[in-house]
């Protein structure tokens, strides 16, 4: 009988899995500031801990170690992994990897491109590889005998046996479909089987222009085993506004897996971010915890400042730092999705 347990991410990691990004498709017109805009975020992690970075093949990995090296980047830990990819969004693509007793175990979730895209027959390898650089097993997830697609973007867990997820990514009849006929019950028996989860809190849609079709990575996260942080519109002419309350309201009468009720921090939203007459999905919940540090998307904006200061408040014992994500966001996710974490 597998005793599995997602651990949750301010639990003591490895690493953090990036993938450099080669898809100038994905940023179409501001592929160079990318590319430069996540150096500096390879930089901010192997300050505080290792990098496990993909990349697609050994002339790609000569060029990322001349930007590291223009950059001042600390090279010894940054841990290079060759292998090809579509895209770069490792929290999706990636494995996820949970403890399995005292051992670890990657789990592959199927990525089949948030059931949108085409093109991930590269991604879809990327849960092996990783397994096999750890050496560690990889497990495919099924339920009845079917392979179970979901993506590390649409979980969010306090490692206690609380998940939190949303309804418009997982249970959506129409768009973006990831299990065809999939019920609550279905998605709950699967958290429970791999993931170790024992009480699943729905909240209902993801915020405008999530290509992910309502990630709960840009809504809501666990800052700490009772509490979450949630991003709500403070402009109630503003289309995020009634969606963002309606999860603000069941959160606030939701319970833990003890059953105590879950305390609930607001988190503001930046201004709309328009770029070539798309709103973009910009958000502060997209941080990225590390061993001693948070790293939380910026867009220059006027709540920078709130959002960090909040999110300070959340992690007393660790430092808070701003990553500027204007150009990242074009690519419709930022710190968050871009990573996975490798529990330790």
């Amino acid at each position: 009988m597998a005793n599995r347990r997602f651990p949750a991410e301010w639990e003591k990691q490895e690493g953090i899995l990036l993938c450099f990004p080669h898809n100038g498709n994905d940023w179409p017109g501001k592929y160079g500031a990318i590319q430069w805009a996540f150096i500096e975020f390879i930089k901010k992690i192997a300050s505080f801990e290792k990098v496990f970075l993909v990349v697609k093949d050994s002339s790609l990995k000569e060029k990322v170690l001349g930007m590291l090296e223009i950059a001042s980047v600390d090279n010894k830990n940054v841990h290079f992994i060759l292998q090809k990819t579509n895209r770069s969004w490792m929290r999706d693509s990636g494995p996820i990897i949970v403890k399995n007793g005292t051992k670890r175990e990657a789990l592959n979730f199927n990525f089949n491109g948030w059931a949108k895209y085409s093109n991930w027959q590269l991604d879809k390898q990327v849960p092996a590889r990783i397994a096999k650089e750890f050496n560690i097993p990889v497990t495919q997830a099924t339920l009845n005998g079917k392979k179970v697609v979901l993506e590390g973007g649409a979980l969010e867990v306090n490692g206690k046996g609380t998940l939190i997820t949303s309804e418009e990514c997982l249970l959506d009849p129409k768009t973006q479909v990831r299990n065809p006929g999939f019920t609550k019950a279905d998605y709950e028996s699967v958290f429970k089987e791999y993931l170790g989860i024992t009480n699943t809190i729905w909240l209902k849609d993801g915020i405008l222009g999530d290509d992910t079709h309502g990630h709960i990575d840009d809504l809501c996260r666990f800052v700490n085993p009772d509490t979450v942080t949630t991003v709500v519109e403070s402009d109630p002419e503003e289309a995020n506004y009634q969606p963002l309350q309606e999860n603000l309201r069941r959160l606030k009468e939701a319970q833990l897996e003890d059953g105590n009720p879950l305390k609930v921090v607001e988190l503001p939203m930046p201004k709309n971010i328009i770029f070539d007459g798309l709103q973009l999905p910009a958000s502060y919940a997209n941080f990225l915890i590390l061993n001693h540090c948070v790293l939380v998307p910026t867009f220059n904006d006027e709540n920078d400042r709130n959002a960090l200061n909040i999110i300070g408040d959340c992690f007393p014992n660790r430092r808070v730092i701003g990553i500027s994500c204007i150009d990242i966001i074009w690519g419709f996710g930022t710190l968050h999705c871009l990573s996975q974490q490798i529990p330790a």
